[in-house]
């Protein structure tokens, strides 16, 4: 069976991030979202998404498809439902499509011709950008047992202080000695030739994937994910770290989303709860407007390649987009558009030229190199984003 992973209607509730990639690639848990439904289904997925993201996320089409909305977090019980799917039949959460079986002869999909088929059991979704941090508690403890069943981790050193050993796992290559890892509060895993250096303490639930790097000394809270290639150092609360990105100095990251290729100077600092406690509004792309979050934590959204200089402060629900480059002394404000760059004073225009030299020596530290399709998709988000921004 051939099974294709669509957007859905979140979107543009789940910008930046999205701006820059598919939903089905967004990190939360362990996993990726992608890589959720590959393990579950036993397939490749390719994607439907924005036109401008299809040369880089492709969409494979054969004689039968199943089409799976990708803001739906799989489980045991949803993946057998999809899996039984059959030619016009559609699984359906209240008015919301989760997955249908068409052709590769269908022009259209008319969900009045189809099988409805109704999904009650409890299932999780990201609909918006603060489910990333907010519901990455559930996310880590669900990955943990689907990487982990039937596996044996290997041996914690014998200088690490633990509790509760029986949830953590240790994957193979991983480095750490001299560090306290409290499980007892959710899961811990620690992915392949990845390191956590000396005096750092961690609480669970908490995932350093693959080549992630804990540096010294570092505090960290659960539920907190460090994706593939990332680096983490200070004091980091619930935050998810898609990958490729550094907070590595002191300073404070909490209920926090970073994407790819971000980097958080020194001394930096966000703010995660209001001085009156009340609810969090953040910027929202899909309204145009701030949106209610109904949290009372809730600190940066960052979108891919943004940077920040040292001794940076961000206000509570802060929403910095792709490719800002922010710097200098006082709070910006609570929205930073993509491409711009500056601080509270005021911002210009971070021009692509710019925007791309620095991505190309970025990436070519980590031996990534900054293709073509990148640059297309960036440019095509800096015109997108232009309305927001002062030229």
């Amino acid at each position: 069976m051939n099974y294709i992973l669509f957007d859905g209607t979140v979107r543009d509730a789940l910008l930046p991030f999205t701006f820059t990639r598919p939903v089905a690639d967004i990190r939360i848990g362990i996993l990726t979202i992608r890589e959720k439904w590959e393990k579950y289904l036993g397939y490749t997925t390719t994607t439907v998404t924005e036109e401008y993201l299809s040369e880089k996320y492709p969409m494979v089409e054969m004689e039968s498809n199943v089409m799976i909305n990708a803001s739906f977090l799989p489980n045991p019980i949803l993946v057998e439902k999809i899996k039984n799917l059959k030619s016009n039949q559609a699984l359906f959460a209240g008015d919301t499509v989760i997955a249908f079986f068409t052709s590769e002869s269908q022009d259209e999909v008319d969900f009045d011709t189809y099988e409805i088929m109704d999904h009650q059991d409890e299932v999780m979704t990201v609909a918006h950008t603060w489910d990333i941090f907010s519901k990455n508690d559930a996310a880590i403890r669900a990955d943990f047992e689907l990487l982990t069943a039937d596996r044996k981790s290997q041996a914690i050193p014998k200088s690490v202080n633990v509790i509760a050993p029986e949830n953590i796992f240790i994957e193979e290559g991983a480095k750490l000695e001299f560090v306290t890892l409290n499980a007892s509060t959710g899961p811990i895993y620690i992915g392949a030739n990845s390191e956590i250096m000396e005096g750092s303490v961690i609480r669970g639930p908490f995932a350093l994937c693959e080549s992630g790097r804990v540096k010294l000394a570092t505090k960290v809270y659960g539920a907190t994910t460090v994706g593939p290639h990332s680096v983490i150092g200070g004091e980091v609360n619930n935050s998810v770290l898609f990958g490729y990105s550094n907070k590595g100095h002191d300073g404070f990251l909490g209920n926090s989303v970073l994407g790819e290729w971000c980097n958080i100077g020194a001394d930096s600092n966000n703010s995660n709860l209001k001085n009156n406690y009340e609810p969090v509004k953040l910027w929202s792309y899909e309204t145009e407007n701030f949106a209610q979050t109904g949290l009372q934590f809730c600190g940066l959204m960052m979108g891919d390649h943004s940077k920040c200089g040292i001794n940076t402060m961000f206000n509570t629900g802060t929403v910095v987009g792709v490719s800002a480059n922010i710097f200098g002394s006082g709070f910006p404000r609570n929205f930073v558009p993509s491409f711009s760059w500056g601080g509270a004073s005021g911002f210009t225009t971070y021009q692509t030229s710019k925007a791309f030299q620095t991505a190309k020596i970025v990436m070519a530290r980590r031996n990534v190199e900054f293709t073509t399709e990148d640059a297309a998709i960036l440019e095509h988000v800096f015109e997108e984003t232009k309305k927001y921004r002062k030229e």
